[in-house]
């Protein structure tokens, strides 16, 4: 499908991603297609809900993102919501979701109008909770300090009914993970915590984190979490310095919502969504995490290698047990017809001699 409007989120930090801005405006130009910087906020400008930045911004068909992940983040809860396709060019440190190097902008963009790349679908989360989310303006002003501004609260999801039974749903997805999180070094949250509606066990920890298989590698991860496929759908708990001696990860199927009511001698409990504190909860709030209906559509240039990326990245190095052993050899995509019990399985491309 051919690019009708782009939208760009360049970190403006990075000389690299502004220069790589310019090269994205001068193809758009060549092209006669629209370009709109979206998430961009000045004093007079505040941050908008990714619905509100996507009609500003033109509806845009492809998001570009010009930085590291947390730039990617940026743009992706505005891609999901008209669901746009997102290009992210890499020009970060870690580099899990953005896959474009910086001076090949031009050729992944003549690709993406050309119907040339592929687009890969990822799981998304979304929430309800007991009421409306809310963050008090003192509160707003310590926790941005040295940051970006904070994003607005969610607002509530359009068309869809109110109930007390089910909560306030909200119009908000999450392509890593939702945190819910202590305020104060001496306040840890407590949280009743319920699988498919029924009750596990109640935490006093420092957090909790509900990740998609996307999410595993962040935040989850730095947790002691596990690493997820991010091409399954699951829904991955991991809590953080509990005061407990479960403390292991659950991974529930994702038919399976993951819900937590803030408990009475909680302390204030910060709800933060791919990073991003979006509210605060109190005793006898409850949350509900689940899958949305809504999937991010990542562009990507050719197969892609998650496990490759995984040892590349993390820098995962052999047992040294191993180190008499010869190095493995390269698996290779087998050149003959694939037999028929392993049609349809996920293999890596051939690797060039």
């Amino acid at each position: 499908m051919p690019v009708h409007r782009i939208g760009l989120v360049v970190h403006g930090a990075r000389p690299a991603a502004r220069s790589a801005a310019g090269t994205v405006r001068a193809w758009c130009a060549a092209h006669d297609i629209p370009c709109t910087d979206v998430d961009v906020w000045q004093e007079d400008r505040p941050r908008r809900c990714g619905q509100d930045e996507a009609e500003a911004a033109g509806h845009p068909d492809l998001v570009v993102t010009l930085g590291g992940d947390g730039t990617f983040l940026r743009g992706a809860r505005i891609a999901v919501k008209d669901d746009a396709r997102v290009l992210g060019v890499d020009l970060g440190r870690v580099g899990f979701l953005t896959e474009v190097p910086v001076d090949e902008v031009r050729e992944a963009l003549d690709a993406v109008h050309e119907d040339r790349a592929t687009v890969e679908e990822r799981m998304t989360l979304t929430l309800r909770t007991s009421r409306a989310l809310e963050v008090p303006a003192g509160l707003e002003l310590l926790l941005s300090h040295g940051r970006s501004p904070v994003l607005p609260p969610p607002p509530l999801r359009p068309g869809e009914p109110v109930g007390d039974d089910w909560g306030v749903p909200l119009d908000v997805t999450a392509l890593n993970d939702v945190v819910l999180e202590k305020l104060a070094r001496d306040r840890q949250v407590g949280l009743a915590l319920y699988f498919a509606g029924r009750l596990l066990a109640s935490y006093s920890a420092d957090a909790i984190i509900v990740a998609t298989p996307t999410g595993s590698t962040a935040y989850s991860f730095a947790a002691g979490g596990p690493v997820l496929s991010p091409h399954m759908d699951a829904v991955v708990f991991t809590p953080v310095a509990p005061h407990m001696s479960f403390n292991r990860t659950v991974v529930a199927a994702a038919d399976e919502p993951v819900a937590a009511r803030v408990l009475p001698h909680s302390g204030p409990v910060a709800v933060s969504i791919d990073g991003q504190l979006r509210g605060i909860l109190g005793p006898g709030d409850w949350v509900g995490v689940y899958p949305s209906q809504s999937r991010l559509r990542l562009v990507r240039m050719g197969p892609t290698d998650f496990y490759g990326r995984l040892r590349d990245r993390f820098r995962l190095t052999d047992a040294p047990a191993t180190a008499a052993d010869p190095a493995p050899p390269i698996f290779r995509s087998p050149t003959a017809d694939v037999p028929e019990d392993l049609a349809g399985l996920r293999f890596p491309p051939a690797a060039e001699e």
